[in-house]
Order: C-alpha cells, then sequence, then structure tokens
C-alpha cells in the first residue's frame, strides 16, 4: 500500500507520481473497504455510494493507485497519512478476560452522543477515540481482546477507502463475494486454474464461450496482454461484458477481440453459413431500445402534428399570422425528423460494422487451428464441447468450468467415446483462508464450501479414415487364407537379394 505525499488541507490534492500508475478521470477503479470491494468509473462530480457512503471522486484525480483516503464532510476525500500505532510496551492491558462482565453498561458514551460528534464533523478516528477513553473496561482487557475492539469500532465509525487498479484476482474476488450467481459461481481460484490449464498466453488465438458477465474473458485478455486474437461465442442478441469493461482495458486490446453468435456455429461446421444468415439476426438490446425511442419520438410528433393541424381551421388568426405559424410548426416537425434519420444511419452503420466483425470470425473460425477453447457457461457442456472441439488444432489445451460435477462426468465420458483427446482430467480446487497474526495464526472459522469443477485436456488427430482402413485389412486378412508378407520384411528380401 503506498502511502499519500502531501498536506491533506488541499481541497484538490496535486499528484505526487505520473504514468500509468496514476487515477486519471474516466478510468475504471475498484473501491476497497476492509475486506469489500466494489468497482466504479472515476467521474468528477459523480456522486459514489459505498457500504451506506456517499463522496465525490474528484480529489482521487492525479494519485497513484494503492492510495488510501478518508471521507470528510461534503463527500470529500482526503489522502490519509499513516500514523504509527503505539507498541506493545506503552499499552495498558489486562491479564485476561474472565472478569468482565457485557452488560451494555461499560460504555459511557450513548448513541445521541455519538451523534452528536458526527453531527459536529468530528472525525472517525477521534470518535473511536473517545470511545477507548470512555470504557471502563478496556484497560482491563486483553492486548488481543482491546486490538479487536479497536479494530471493530474503526470498521464501524472510520470511513477508510483505498483505490485499487482492477485486475483479475480483485475483480473475481469481488464478484464471488457480492453477485456469486453471476459467475456461475466461479470462484477466484478456479478461474487461475482454468488460465493455466488453458495456457494462456500472448499470441495465442483463443475460442471463448462464457455466461460469467465477461469475467473470464477479462480474464483471457489480461493474460494475453492486448496480443492474439479471440474469437467470442455468445448466446442470444449480443455478448455481455459488463465484467469486462470494468477492467478498464485501451481500445488496443479489442481490434483482436471478434465475436459470433452460437446459434450459426453448426451452420457454419455444416458448410452451410454465408453472408445473409447474418441480416436476419435479432437486433442488439441498444439498437432495440433506440428504435423504439424513435418509434415514440415519432408517435409524439404525429400526435402533435395532429393536434395542431385540428385547431387550425377553428383559429381567427389573420391569414399572415396563420402562415408564419404553420412555417415555425414545420421547422419544429423537421427537427426530430432529423434526429431520427441520424440515430437510424448511427444504428445502420453499429449493424453494418457488427456484421463485419462476424464475418471475420466466421473466416478465423473456417481456418480450425485454434490454440485453445475455453468453455465456462449455464449451459449443458457436452454438446457445446463435442462441436466447438472442432475449431482447435492438434495438441492444443481445452477447458471446460461447470457449477457441478454429473454433467462434467457425462462429457467425460462422451469424450472418451469419441476419442481425438488425451490426458482427460476432472478436478476440484480446494481452498483454505488462514489468519497470520502473532500468536495468533490459524484457519479461519469460515471456508468456502466450493469452488466448481474443471474438465481440462488436450485434442489430438482424429483420423477416421485410418481406423476404417485398420478395420478393413483386419477383415481381409480373416478371410483369405493366404496373407501378404509385411513390408520391413519383403524390404529385407530385396536388399539380401541384390
Amino acid at each position: 500500500m503506498n502511502v499519500m505525499e502531501g498536506s491533506g488541507e488541499q481541497t484538490i490534492p496535486q499528484p505526487p507520481h505520473s504514468g500509468d500508475h496514476c487515477i486519471h478521470d474516466g478510468d475504471f477503479v475498484v473501491l476497497k473497504r476492509e475486506d469489500v470491494f466494489k468497482a466504479v468509473q472515476v467521474q468528477r462530480r459523480k456522486k459514489v455510494t459505498f457500504e451506506k457512503q456517499w463522496f465525490y471522486l474528484d480529489n482521487v484525480i492525479g494519485h497513484s493507485y494503492g492510495s488510501t483516503f478518508e471521507v470528510t464532510s461534503g463527500g470529500s476525500l482526503q489522502p490519509k497519512k499513516k500514523k504509527e500505532e503505539p507498541t506493545s510496551d506503552t499499552k495498558e492491558a489486562g491479564t485476561d478476560n474472565r472478569n468482565i462482565i457485557d452488560d451494555g453498561k461499560s460504555q459511557k458514551l450513548t448513541q445521541d452522543d455519538i451523534k452528536a460528534l458526527k453531527d459536529q464533523g468530528i472525525k472517525g478516528e477521534e470518535i473511536v477515540q473517545q470511545l477507548i477513553e470512555n470504557s471502563t473496561t478496556f484497560r482491563d482487557k486483553t492486548e488481543f481482546a482491546q486490538d479487536k475492539y479497536i479494530k471493530k469500532k474503526k470498521k464501524k465509525y472510520e470511513a477508510i477507502i483505498t483505490i485499487l487498479k482492477p485486475s483479475t484476482r480483485i475483480l473475481s474476488i469481488m464478484y464471488y463475494a457480492r453477485e456469486p450467481g453471476k459467475i456461475n459461481h466461479m470462484r477466484y481460484d478456479t478461474l487461475a486454474q482454468m488460465l493455466t490449464l488453458g495456457n494462456i498466453r500472448a499470441g495465442n488465438k483463443m475460442i471463448v464461450m462464457e455466461t460469467c458477465s465477461g469475467l473470464v474473458l477479462g480474464a483471457i485478455m489480461e493474460r494475453m496482454g492486448g496480443f492474439g486474437s479471440i474469437i467470442q461465442l455468445y448466446p442470444g442478441d449480443g455478448p455481455v461484458r459488463v465484467a469486462t469493461a470494468c477492467f478498464g482495458f485501451p481500445k488496443s486490446f479489442f481490434s483482436g477481440l471478434y465475436e459470433f453468435p452460437l446459434n450459426k456455429v453448426d451452420s457454419l461446421l455444416n458448410g452451410t453459413f454465408s453472408a445473409e444468415m447474418l441480416s436476419s439476426e435479432p437486433k442488439d438490446s441498444a439498437s432495440l431500445e433506440e428504435s423504439n425511442g424513435a418509434v415514440e419520438e415519432k408517435q409524439s410528433s404525429e400526435q402533435d402534428n395532429g393536434d395542431n393541424m385540428a385547431e387550425a381551421p377553428e383559429s381567427n388568426l389573420p391569414e399572415e399570422q396563420e402562415v408564419m405559424e404553420i412555417v415555425s410548426q414545420d421547422t419544429q416537425h423537421k427537427e426530430p425528423k432529423e434526429r431520427e434519420g441520424k440515430k437510424d444511419y448511427e444504428k445502420q452503420r453499429r449493424q453494418e460494422e457488427q456484421r463485419k466483425r462476424h464475418l471475420e470470425a466466421a473466416a478465423l473460425l473456417r481456418e480450425r487451428n485454434a490454440d485453445g477453447l475455453i468453455v465456462a457457461s449455464r449451459f449443458h457442456p457436452t454438446p457445446l464441447l463435442l462441436s466447438l472441439l472442432d475449431f482447435v488444432a492438434p495438441s492444443r489445451p481445452f477447458v471446460v468450468y461447470c457449477q457441478y460435477k454429473e454433467p462434467l462426468l457425462e462429457c467425460y465420458t462422451k469424450l472418451r467415446e469419441r476419442g481425438g483427446v488425451i490426458n482427460l482430467r476432472l478436478s476440484e480446487t480446494w481452498l483454505r483462508n488462514y489468519q497470520v497474526l502473532p500468536d495468533r495464526s490459524h484457519p479461519k472459522l469460515l471456508m468456502s464450501g466450493g469452488g466448481g469443477y474443471l474438465l481440462s485436456g488436450f485434442t489430438v488427430v482424429l483420423d477416421n479414415l485410418r481406423a476404417d482402413a485398420s478395420l478393413k485389412s483386419s477383415t481381409s486378412t480373416l478371410e483369405s487364407p493366404q496373407t501378404e508378407e509385411p513390408a520391413p520384411k519383403k524390404q529385407k528380401c530385396t536388399e539380401s537379394g541384390s
């Protein structure tokens, strides 16, 4: 954790460093308070709510990642300097807690007194200090119990926030703690195993099929560093990349990212895929919303037009004024039409770009030389894997994630029957967190029950023609009494004769 330099009295702190390690306006960052994370985008004068606290992120711009801030009055963030904690020699502590009775009367400050301190603008650190001074049992507690008490009160009254740079580990921990259902309950150690078993590296040509809000896609993009190509297969109208956006990748990272609809994979395998099939695809959600908005505007303009036309014959105004009003009404109705035309043009341009990217992805898939396959979806893995393995080159890894073991067992059996794969392995990782403190290191009481299962392996050449030829030769040898001499012996005879 980096400590900020400079005074905290300035309204907008001066940037202590420069470069990529600094926070800029528009960057995606992760807020950390204790063990809670939240991904947000830095925008000036935008209110952010985190752990029942609201504040603005204006003052973090220009500071380095890892900086710690304190929420002050008015929602302003001020850099917090690290203070030296008192050593164990200066602390007054008891030998044990046997004589301490938790009757709720040990604290002299009431809730009204604490609220009054907050209203006066007193910082959380001072409130914690006053709680310690007004506690009648604090000095009788053991040193460990005092540290626990201080930590608990700091968590409640001090609003200390650390700004972190987004990474695969941080975002996966955040999603698993806050919204595990959106990532199919994939734990961060399982995601790390997927990246390792899939041999994700720069320059690869990867095929990804995931329904984890784009977290797996973002992890692969981070590992590849913008080099290579990724073909994302998506179900429905369009790919979901909410978690991918939280990484804050530069635009260059997306130049090698392609998407292709999952419902067109069969036609691509059968050789019946054509460019005309993409034109019949449903529109994406953004274009549908925009088209609905355009229809609403059109209907409202038509209604206004009809009302004006109905009111015109009943008016008793002079002819010149009526002509001027009609001209002004025409100009007003031209503006919505121009807006509609711009929206239609933007929509057509986006659809044309999407169609072009789909055709490029289809061309990449037709080469059937992908360097790896990653599947992590809520669908059954067997039909997905059996069809997508045809796009992967031989001697390349594939990894399939599923929250449950039974679908992967079925997939394992089908792959053994099909052939073309080796080193099949069904695994589950086991994770346990430990508390590491002086004289208090032990496993934590709560641990994760499971982080999902992985099926991994390697592709090999599946040559059905050779298999058929060997079967035919074996049947012919059984039928005919005279067998032909093997090729090596024949070669030896000719050499000896010569």
